[in-house]
């Protein structure tokens, strides 16, 4: 596979196919889940100094839920998915702060 092979089954992956999910209906409600994409590719060809000629390229690409939309009613919004490894990293983050910025407050008082 050559450079522009790869580049163009990368363009081929980034669709709006892989940002939204096919719909699923039950019950008169329908739910398109929604991600967010990111991805990128390269490559080159070059020369060594012995005149031999080599080429090369790569492509990523990640995917995180971000929510759904769901349609009900004829009225349509939006349900953001909760990442709870997130939450829980900042709930942690925020928690170390307040200690280590207690503390120091407390050392401070009491000199």
């Amino acid at each position: 596979m050559n450079v522009t092979d790869v580049l163009a089954t990368a363009k081929d992956s980034m669709t709006a196919k892989r940002v939204f999910a096919d719909p699923v209906e039950r019950d008169g409600t329908t739910v398109i889940a929604a991600a967010a994409i990111i991805g990128g590719g390269g490559g080159g060809v070059g020369t060594n100094e012995e005149g031999q000629e080599g080429s090369g390229g790569g492509f990523g690409m990640g995917a995180k839920p971000v929510g759904a939309y769901v349609i009900k009613d004829g009225k349509v919004h939006w349900q953001p998915a909760v990442d709870i490894n997130r939450l829980i990293t900042v709930v942690g983050i925020v928690a170390v702060t307040a200690l280590l910025v207690g503390a120091r407050i407390a050392k401070l008082q009491a000199h």
